[in-house]
């Protein structure tokens, strides 16, 4: 299995060495993004997801203590949740951890071709703690939904309340580093948006 993802690893290099010299940037973009994901996700996502969910559990535990609602278990990455309706707990898992967005936005940011690379590295960093901020602001939401509210409204909070609230941030995040940018940098003709001053 390792020589087959070595193999494949050469191979995707090479495609986008080929892109790059053809000055493909749609493909290169692509077929980067793509390749980068899968790479982040097969080595790098073992060794964050763990660390990433406990550190979401810490930091709801400080929201918890503070409002009272919930109580965190850290070394079990567990919310509890126990209110005049009932009690649930809430397990931080691959899920919660937000490691499949982080390692979506930075393949794609990586291989963004309006940034330079001192921007890339300042908007991935704060790109990741953007999605550790919104993944708290929705976690918090559907613990509070169901401190308030009791545990059988855990499906609705979890389900549809906390993911259009995380997903429209995501959305409002994606437009600022992407569309916004790629309008405001394009160059049509002689006709440029951005400001070279």
């Amino acid at each position: 299995m390792k020589i087959f993802l070595f193999v494949m690893i050469i191979i995707w290099i090479y495609f986008l060495y080929v892109f790059h010299r053809a000055n493909l940037k749609f493909f290169e973009f692509l077929f980067g993004s793509i390749g980068l994901f899968v790479v982040l996700m097969i080595f790098v996502r073992p060794y964050l997801t763990v660390p990433l969910a406990k550190l979401i559990c810490a930091a709801e535990g400080v929201i918890g203590d503070i409002t009272g609602m919930f109580k965190d278990y850290y070394d079990y990455g567990l919310l509890f949740i126990n209110n005049k309706h009932g009690a649930i707990s809430l397990y931080i898992d691959y899920e919660c951890s937000g490691v499949i967005e982080i390692m979506t936005l930075s393949s794609m940011l990586w291989f963004f071709p309006s940034y330079r690379l001192i921007e890339k590295t300042i908007i991935n960093l704060a790109a990741v703690l953007f999605i550790f901020l919104a993944n708290l602001i929705r976690i918090t939401l559907i613990c509070t939904i169901v401190f308030c509210f009791g545990p059988r409204y855990f499906y609705i909070a979890h389900t549809v309340i906390g993911r259009l609230v995380f997903y429209a941030l995501s959305i409002m995040m994606y437009f600022y580093i992407f569309t916004r940018t790629q309008v405001i940098r394009q160059k049509i003709g002689v006709f440029k948006y951005e400001n070279n001053n």
